[in-house]
């Protein structure tokens, strides 16, 4: 009589690795698209030496600079308002909370190229900005392309700023802000030490993304005449008719910019996690 033992014994057994048939057949789908779509550029009417011969001319290498400077400046007026009405949006006094909200409603619901045209035509409501009797500047003098856009872009950029901000800050457990005023710390001073250290694992990755997304959205100050990427590539397009070649050359140099800018993104956020897990350690 066989050993029921037997029965059980595994050995003779051979492993069949598992067949992914369905991961196999997408990535054939995906690797025909591609090459369709390589082969589509490389049989299309595009003068591959043009691309060449602009990618790294003067004018696009300006506008890559103004691009860089304008996503910077945009992003710290952008960061200093967040920040500030985040801090209005959860304050106790309704006045400020109240304010705080309207702002978010208005300029989160502009469309960006709306304020962008708000911004530069400004001299139409105000022909001179300033204080009476003291000093006065023509509107039309001041709001060159690089102020309004830095406006118009910074202060919409604001209005998500703040929400993040607000969840960040929402996100602290509650127990932290009752530790910090027991000990006599007054709101700045425990939203600087203690409140923000700890909030800014959850803000950091949003507003890396809103500086990615803003090296693209500048484009958009191309219709104000800002010189960025998108409008001096415009203007050598206008001249030679070389549109699509142009365009790739743009498309480059804003590929680059969000690389890189995605690479430091990577590198503070390990930073602020070791910060929260030492923190935590500590605790």
């Amino acid at each position: 009589m066989t050993d029921e033992r037997d029965m059980y014994q595994t050995s003779h057994l051979r492993i069949v690795p598992r067949r992914h048939w369905g991961r196999w057949i997408a990535a054939g789908v995906v690797c025909l698209l591609l090459a369709a779509l390589v082969r589509a550029f490389i049989n299309g009417k595009i003068e591959w030496s043009y691309v060449g011969q602009f990618l790294f001319s003067q004018s696009i290498l300006e506008g890559l600079v103004n691009t860089i400077l304008m996503t910077f400046a945009a992003m710290a007026v952008g960061i200093t308002l967040g920040v500030i009405f985040a801090i209005m949006r959860i304050s106790e006094n309704p006045v400020l909370s109240t304010i705080a909200t309207g702002y978010v409603w208005i300029f989160r619901g502009a469309p960006a190229l709306l304020q962008l045209l708000l911004w530069f035509n400004l001299a139409l409501v105000f022909p001179k900005i300033g204080i009476p009797g003291l000093f006065e500047w023509r509107t039309v003098d001041v709001m060159t392309p690089f102020v309004a856009a830095m406006l118009a872009l910074g202060i919409q950029q604001g209005a998500y700023t703040s929400e993040v901000v607000r969840g960040g800050l929402l996100s602290v457990d509650a127990g932290q802000y009752e530790a910090a005023r027991s000990i006599g710390m007054g709101q700045l001073l425990m939203l600087r030490r203690i409140i923000l250290p700890q909030a800014m694992r959850v803000i950091l990755p949003p507003i890396g993304n809103e500086l990615i997304g803003m090296v693209k959205t500048t484009s958009l100050a191309s219709v104000i005449q800002y010189s960025e990427i998108l409008h001096n590539a415009q203007i050598i397009y206008y001249a030679n008719t070389r549109v699509l070649e142009l365009l790739l050359v743009a498309s480059f140099w804003y590929l680059s910019a969000v690389t890189v800018l995605s690479i430091g993104q990577m590198y503070v956020e390990r930073y602020f996690a070791r910060g929260i897990q030492r923190l935590k350690a500590t605790g």
